[in-house]
């Protein structure tokens, strides 16, 4: 993985299509050389190749390059194929086989339409970065396309077609260090455990509803300025998807095990790609079941299949991460997905050990402990140290473009207890409580990302929002790791201090957008976006530069 520590966000290496010189004209993507494609100076990345569209000789590129590259919103409406690209004041309106585009009202020529290749809605280059006052420059004797941002020359002018292929576009940036935060990523986090998110108890069974639901969302989502989807595909031992080690999860049908008539994994990924948004895997890692009714869980259940790696703790099923062969399994299981499905990501909540109340693993302690481990703390985080360490090895091993990141507790040691933890005084923490040791997955570049979960307000005075940022900004500075910060949409409007405005959310984004490290913001969670707590939505959307 250290070879991929320091490729941000954004990471490419794009197959385009080289441009042909001679009479033969543009070269077709399949007879493509290596072009790379920079913004300001920072290479962008392509999930799907770029290709240049022959005799128009346009560059064609997935809507997510210009939400993530250019830093717009972007949206797609599978009913009319249309394609809709707004940022700040500009917006642009792009419909599948139209000759011309609607850029603020006004009818435009186009060289050519929004196109789908590979299972990516893709869109014009040139043309948009334009739109969006851009300017783009092609050259030709490194095979590099430059974006760069400022007033264009020619803002607005061309129909998108790429200069002469022999023209001297001048020399390009080398890449930079770090992009706005407001560019960044901007995702939400959707609960699937009890239905809290999606689908609905309502839906149970109901396959078509349940792709409703999940369309519904996704477009409230993405009008919200969210470009990320971190879903929870494997809430509590069960799937979303077929498995070989994991029964299908109660949240689909009502009964855990029973398996709907479409994969509900596959289709969210694709739908989720439609609109040019990310889609991250979220996983559970240890969290065998709510609740200890063994009756409820499928027969091929890890707790029924193997109950000597089970620990009941106040009532909730653990796997034991004490144990070798439980670690390895929970590790395949999400390689599963990562080498099975197209997904942005991996992604882990702070599902260690509990943060509270007796974990019963004595006989682990005393079976699993090969280095003769005498304190049971420095033993449990060891086991979770492994876990990362190996799951970090798995995920990237076939596949190493893939995101893997944690979302820990907001607070990892508090100064009182060790002098390089937060001016903090939470009463639980990450790496006391849960025995998640987080400095050692970011020093050890085991993770690409960490998205603390900063639920706290500016007001807090035990763990203020602010506070908590200048300390994880700090702790990730130089090390390659990208931070995301998690916020607490679910407090907004609530009693704690702090939460009666939405205007603190947007504070807590002005704040972060300051730091360099800081290169995206997470929600929790969907329902609690879409419930528009004081005004949260509108608030977002004005931050994101969204028409009103």
């Amino acid at each position: 993985m250290k070879a991929w520590q320091g490729i941000k966000w954004l990471l490419l290496a794009a197959m385009l299509v080289g441009m042909a010189s001679g009479a033969g004209g543009p070269k077709t993507a399949e007879a493509a050389g290596v072009i790379r494609i920079y913004m300001d100076g920072e290479e962008l990345a392509s999930d799907v190749a770029p290709y240049v569209v022959p005799k128009a000789n346009v560059t064609m590129v997935p809507l997510a390059v210009i939400s993530r590259g250019m830093g717009a919103v972007v949206s797609w409406d599978g009913m009319t194929k249309t394609v809709t690209i707004v940022d700040g004041p500009s917006v642009i309106t792009m419909a599948s086989g139209a000759k011309s585009a609607v850029v603020n009202g006004a009818e435009v020529v186009l060289g050519a339409s929004v196109q789908a290749r590979g299972g990516r809605i893709m869109v014009p280059l040139r043309f948009v970065g334009e739109q969006l006052g851009l300017t783009v420059v092609w050259n030709a004797a490194d095979g590099t396309i430059a974006l760069q941002s400022g007033a264009a020359e020619n803002p607005g002018g061309g129909d998108g077609s790429e200069p002469d292929p022999g023209q001297d576009g001048g020399p390009i940036t080398p890449p930079g260090s770090g992009t706005d935060a407001l560019n960044g990523l901007r995702g939400a986090w959707i609960s699937t455990v009890y239905n809290l998110d999606w689908p609905t108890k309502a839906s149970a069974g109901k396959a078509e509803l349940q792709k409703q639901e999940f369309v519904a969302l996704l477009g409230e989502l993405q009008g919200m300025g969210m470009n990320a989807v971190f879903v929870q595909v494997r809430p509590a031992g069960d799937a979303f998807y077929p498995s070989t080690l994991t029964p299908w999860s109660v949240a689909l049908s009502g009964k855990q095990g029973t398996a709907p008539d479409y994969d509900p994994l596959a289709f969210m990924i694709e739908e989720t790609h439609k609109r040019g948004m990310e889609f991250h895997a979220w996983f559970n890692p240890f969290r065998a079941s709510v609740n200890a009714k063994l009756e409820n869980l499928a027969d091929n259940h890890v707790a029924k299949l193997h109950p000597e790696w089970i620990v009941n703790a106040g009532g909730i099923l653990y796997v034991n991460p004490g144990i070798p062969e439980a670690r390895q399994h929970i590790i395949d299981a999400i390689a599963e997905v990562a080498n099975g499905y197209d997904v942005d990501g991996v992604h882990l909540d702070d599902y260690f050990y509990p943060s509270s109340g007796a974990f019963g693993d004595d006989a682990a302690f005393a079976q699993y402990n090969p280095d003769g481990i005498s304190n049971k703390g420095d033993w449990r985080r060891a086991n979770i140290n492994a876990f990362v360490r190996q799951l970090d090895e798995a995920v990237h091993s076939k596949k190493p473009a893939i995101r893997f990141g944690i979302s820990p507790f907001g607070v990892w040691r508090n100064k009182a207890v060790d002098a390089s933890g937060s001016d903090t005084k939470a009463g639980v923490t990450a790496y006391d409580s849960m025995n998640a040791d987080v400095r050692t997955w970011i020093k050890q570049g085991w993770i690409d990302y960490v998205a603390p979960q900063i639920y706290w307000s500016f007001a807090t005075t035990a763990a203020p929002y602010g506070k908590l940022v200048d300390w994880w900004a700090q702790e990730v500075r130089g090390t390659g790791v990208d931070l995301y910060i998690g916020h607490a949409g679910h407090k907004v409007g609530g009693k704690e201090a702090g939460w009666q405005s939405a205007q603190e959310i947007v504070d807590q984004l002005r704040y972060s957008a300051q730091f360099a490290e800081v290169k995206g913001n997470l929600f929790f969670s969907a329902k609690d976006l879409r419930k528009n707590p004081l005004g949260l939505i509108e608030a977002l959307r004005r931050y994101y530069g969204l028409a009103a």
